[in-house]
């Protein structure tokens, strides 16, 4: 009978799998929860304690972590490694199906302290997912719910290529575990900059094409991270280009710099206009005024609810985007009419303070801390003869927010 080592922190579509494999044949092992979520839906599962013959120690740290577990994932399906097996009396497992401890979302949570960050860090679970991967000529390794149908489907007799393209995608979880752990730890100890970082990045969509039509291009997200053009919610429009997304991304960065209500147009990622005023509409009048030539076919982006009157005013120009936190009703209304407008609704003007800003090289990258340097930071130290009357003052503190991102 082949054996199935099922240990899931994510518990979707735990039940029909587990069916799916006693239905194939298959001999359930299970830890924790998840042998209590079996024991739950009726289905036989053997506990792991029985399979090691050593009980869970150290409030279930330690369980997996034994030859009977790792010899059964590890063994190469040779005479040597089996009689090896006999010898000692380990079982072969064929399946491993792991998801790791909610690392990434424990840490972000609101308060989490570092003792509850460190009791969510996998010990256990990498070792198997990493053993399984190492040996997938003879294990499968699933550690994305998503795959369960396909896995069942192949069964365990699936090709060589299924196989290898799960041990991909376990060593890629495991990298990407890895690398929240060390982003973790390098933020909570105020670190300089480290001297290796590492990121996970997840494709989102291809996008028609690059900066110009020759160049492929895609649009992806580190894993787990949020961001306000990424959770953007588009609200019409034609596809988000790679040209708008980066000019989007400048515009609605620049925009986090003012309080008072703000209209700012970007072109070839730098801020051709910017205005502010009592409401939004004064703010726009302000910026199409300060250069209604580069603004055409732009990115603007407004930092409050886009009202219609706005509305009326942006309607008569052509842009590219259209960035606001809320629009109107009546305003949506309004643009409705230019269909390739697009229109995103932005949550937040804020990027998280750890973030680090990098420029490629060949072969490399330059990297900075983020420049968050506002008003209340800049020694207004003035070295002409002549003292800047009150308005020339203010003029300057103006382009000062501005020059920032240019």
């Amino acid at each position: 009978m082949p054996r199935a080592l099922l240990s899931v922190s994510n518990k979707s579509g735990l039940i029909p799998f587990a069916r799916g494999l006693i239905n194939q044949g298959f001999e359930l092992v299970s830890t924790g929860g998840t042998f209590k979520a079996l024991q739950d839906a009726g289905l036989p599962a053997v506990y792991v304690s029985t399979v090691t013959g050593f009980p869970e120690i150290l409030e279930g740290r330690v369980k997996t972590l034994h030859p009977n577990v790792h010899g059964g994932i590890l063994a190469k399906r040779t005479p040597e490694h089996l009689f090896q097996l006999e010898q000692h009396g380990i079982t072969p497992i064929e399946l491993v199906c792991v998801n790791l401890y909610p690392f990434q979302h424990t840490i972000a949570q609101q308060n989490v302290t570092l003792e509850d960050a460190l009791e969510n860090i996998d010990i256990g679970g990498p070792s198997m997912v990493r053993g399984a991967a190492k040996n997938f000529t003879a294990v499968l390794v699933v550690v994305d719910p998503s795959d369960y149908d396909s896995v069942l489907e192949q069964g365990i007799n699936a090709p060589l290529e299924f196989r290898k393209t799960l041990a991909q995608k376990a060593f890629a979880h495991t990298a990407e575990y890895d690398s929240a752990i060390a982003g973790y730890l390098l933020e909570a100890s105020n670190s300089e900059l480290p001297h290796k970082l590492t990121f996970e990045l997840e494709k989102v969509e291809d996008l028609r094409y690059g900066e110009n039509p020759h160049q492929k291009a895609a649009l992806y997200r580190e894993k787990g991270a949020t961001g306000p053009l990424l959770d953007a919610q588009i609200l019409q429009g034609k596809a988000m280009s790679f040209n708008n997304y980066t000019d989007a991304e400048a515009a609605w960065n620049l925009l986090g710099e003012f309080a008072e209500p703000a209209c700012l147009g970007v072109k070839h990622a730098n801020p051709c206009a910017v205005g502010t005023g009592k409401g939004l509409l004064e703010a726009w009048t302000r910026a199409y005024s300060a250069d209604p030539v580069s603004i055409f076919g732009g990115v603007v982006a407004l930092n409050r609810t886009l009202d219609v009157d706005t509305a009326k005013a942006l309607k008569d120009i052509f842009l590219e985007v259209v960035l606001a936190p809320e629009y109107s009703p009546e305003a949506l209304e309004v643009l409705k009419g230019k269909k390739n407008l697009r229109l995103l609704k932005v949550r937040s003007s804020q990027l998280p303070s750890a973030e680090l800003d990098f420029k490629r090289l060949a072969g490399g990258f330059v990297v900075q801390d983020r420049d968050e340097l506002g008003l209340e930071g800049i020694h207004k130290n003035v070295v002409t003869k002549r003292q800047p009357t009150e308005q020339e003052m203010t003029d300057l503190l103006f382009a000062w927010r501005i020059v920032k991102h240019v």
